[in-house]
């Protein structure tokens, strides 16, 4: 039996996300089996594919020939959280760009081509559902063809993403409230909570109501209070932020075909842990159960 233990980095992933990163070359469908099965166990129980991890937690799977084969791959160039044969939920790292422009010669969408092509043996292009600036990090949807994408636009125009930020920003913003601020002349709307507050920064969860370009950087400058990192809204530059202090860190949604609703959450990267321990005047420990907390 082969034994792991889960650190901040994994904290709220899912455990079948976690058990594809370690068997990187498994099909998702076995990872799922190995679960449903009992073979890969969670503190020692039989769990489901879509069990949220805590740092602390163990794993335990069972050895096999089949497993021992796929141990120890090289890691996808993608975070994958989420994976079906019509949709994709990527860990989008800061500073990368979800598609191609002029201005960058690497992106997301063409990473996550390549290594379906790679994995499926036959030509696969991955379209971007939702996207992320290209300095904020978390869940980001992609889909395996362009009826799918369609699909998946329809519904995200029609009913929306039920979406949770994290975000730190210079200044104390304390309690909660709304900016209800047209952008571009068109409504818009974020909604924040401030979770914790230092000498010169506050912790806060954002809702956006809207999904206007920029909104919740445009909107959190616009009272005052930029997101740490964001040069082009107002605030200082950090040179230990490869992006800006924003993180998608909960994605829910509805799956477009057996209408099973998904909850998907990004890991808080290491960088923004520190950023929020150091300013934000909150232990790690502390911090963690609270990312728990707000799912």
């Amino acid at each position: 039996m082969l034994t792991y233990t889960i650190t901040a980095d994994d904290h709220c992933r899912r455990l079948e996300s976690w058990l594809q990163r370690l068997l990187p070359t498994a099909l998702p469908a076995y990872c799922r089996k190995l679960i449903k099965s009992g073979a890969c166990s969670l503190n020692g129980t039989k769990s489901a594919p879509d069990a949220l991890l805590s740092a602390g937690d163990s794993i335990s799977l069972k050895e096999s020939s089949q497993v021992m084969e796929q141990l120890n791959k090289p890691l996808p160039p993608i975070d994958l959280l989420w994976q079906d044969d019509r949709l994709l939920a990527i860990n989008k790292t800061a500073g990368l760009a979800m598609h191609a422009a002029a201005e960058v010669d690497i992106n997301l969408a063409d990473i996550a081509s390549a290594w379906m092509e790679k994995k499926s043996n036959y030509p696969v292009r991955a379209y971007p559902v939702n996207r992320l600036d290209r300095g904020t990090s978390g869940v980001v949807l992609l889909a395996t063809s362009s009826s799918n994408a369609g699909m998946l636009g329809r519904q995200v125009k029609e009913e929306g993403l039920d979406k949770i930020y994290l975000t730190v920003v210079e200044g104390i913003l304390e309690g909660e409230g709304e900016i209800n601020q047209p952008l571009d002349g068109k409504e818009s709307i974020s909604r924040y909570r401030c979770l914790s507050t230092g000498e010169n920064h506050s912790f806060l969860l954002v809702e956006p109501v809207t999904g206007r370009t920029h909104q919740i950087r445009r909107h959190l400058s616009s009272i005052g209070h930029p997101v740490v990192g964001d040069k082009r809204y107002d605030a200082q530059p950090l040179s230990t932020l490869a992006g800006i202090a924003l993180h998608s860190f909960r994605t829910v949604l509805r799956h477009p075909v057996n209408e099973q609703m998904l909850t998907i959450c990004a890991p808080l990267p290491a960088t923004m842990r520190m950023l929020i321990q150091e300013n934000c005047d909150i232990h790690e420990t502390d911090l963690l159960a609270l990312l728990h907390n707000l799912i």
